[in-house]
């Protein structure tokens, strides 16, 4: 009877459990240069240099490739994630009342959106009397 019970037993949930979880395609990183800052998004490619748009990082060859900046190589850049990541580090994610997990242009649209209206209830001050 112990047969017939294990072969009537449902199959282990790991493969829904991994499809549950982000995939992180390092492919789709962005890479900073660390002398000067800027930023190789491969959403965009550097139309300066003619790396299209798509290309990632690790397509780059890295005896020709220089930043176009301050042309260091590519061993100067570091991987700052991808575009659509949450700011910040990891272990501070779950504070600040849902604000910590907002990605850069969504705390952009929050901050100058309340800038905006705040500016607007100061205008609405001249229409009393």
């Amino acid at each position: 009877m112990s047969e017939e019970h294990q072969q009537h037993q449902a199959p282990p949930a790991e493969p829904e459990a991994a499809s549950e979880a982000p995939v992180d395609d390092p492919d789709t990183h962005r890479f900073e240069c660390r002398s000067c800052g800027f930023v190789y998004d491969p959403d965009e490619g550097v139309k300066k240099l003619a790396i299209a748009p798509g290309t990632p990082f690790s397509g780059l060859d890295p005896a020709s490739f220089r930043c176009p900046v301050c042309r260091s190589k590519v061993g100067a850049f570091k991987d700052i994630g991808p575009r659509n990541k949450p700011s910040g580090f990891e272990e501070n994610l779950g504070y600040g009342l849902g604000v910590n997990t907002l990605t850069p242009g969504q705390k952009n649209v929050l901050i100058f959106g309340g800038f905006a209206l705040a500016f607007a209830f100061f205008l609405s001050l001249y229409s009393l009397r």
